[in-house]
């Protein structure tokens, strides 16, 4: 089962997503972001950072990276999964490839804690093989506060994959992730992959990467 993690300018958790991934059972490899071929791979990984210094806003500019257009096709085609963590979730939605904007914290403040998730979706191929309800996961962003203007096209479609217990950042309806239509990529702010082992938490990531290992395999 292979991954490919998307290294951008900037990218500063490809590495901590190498280690959780291969916890995972997956083998693991680097995608520069100018690379234009994608489809080896059954998951692709966006990690966290600040791709390309974060100019203009999180993610705006690397929408515009030669790998973006490789993915919109990786997704269209149903090719494998998507999972963008943290930055990599401000760009999947820069990119249109998830709804809504991702602003900065109500706060204003940088916020690094962990934080508690409920998961909301257990129908989806990130979330089928998790057993816990709720998640301890890390956060560290200054611009996690996720808005959308119509939210209930969220709710009624089922799109919402984690909400917060307790909001850290403001956002519209505790929303910590969500999916797109196809519910073949997953955006969400906590980083799963910062806790896949009990030495760094409670392990609570690595629910997320073997669910969406089990759901590969079992396809």
């Amino acid at each position: 089962m292979k991954a490919g993690i998307i290294v951008f300018p900037g990218t500063n958790c490809d590495r901590d997503a190498e280690f959780a991934l291969k916890m995972a059972g997956f083998n693991v490899e680097y995608i520069w972001h100018d690379f234009e071929n994608v489809k080896k791979y059954e998951l692709l990984f966006i990690p966290g950072g600040f791709s390309y210094g974060d100019y203009l806003r999180a993610g705006a500019l690397a929408k515009f990276s030669p790998i973006m257009k490789e993915v919109e096709k990786y997704v269209e085609e149903d090719r494998g999964l998507v999972l963008g963590i943290c930055n990599g979730f401000q760009i999947l939605t820069e990119a249109e490839l998830l709804k809504g904007a991702l602003t900065k914290n109500k706060s204003l403040k940088f916020i690094c804690r962990d934080v508690d998730v409920k998961v909301i979706n257990k129908k989806t191929p990130f979330s089928k093989y998790i057993k816990k309800e709720v998640l301890t996961i890390p956060i560290a962003h200054a611009e996690g506060n996720y808005y959308i203007e119509n939210y209930d096209y969220l709710k009624e479609r089922n799109l919402i994959a984690f909400e917060y217990l307790n909001n850290p950042n403001g956002s519209i309806g505790n929303i910590a992730g969500i999916y797109n239509e196809k519910f073949n990529v997953l955006g969400m702010m906590p980083h799963p992959e910062r806790n896949s082992v009990k030495t760094l938490g409670n392990g609570d990531g690595l629910h997320i990467l073997m669910s969406i290992r089990r759901s590969l395999e079992n396809e």
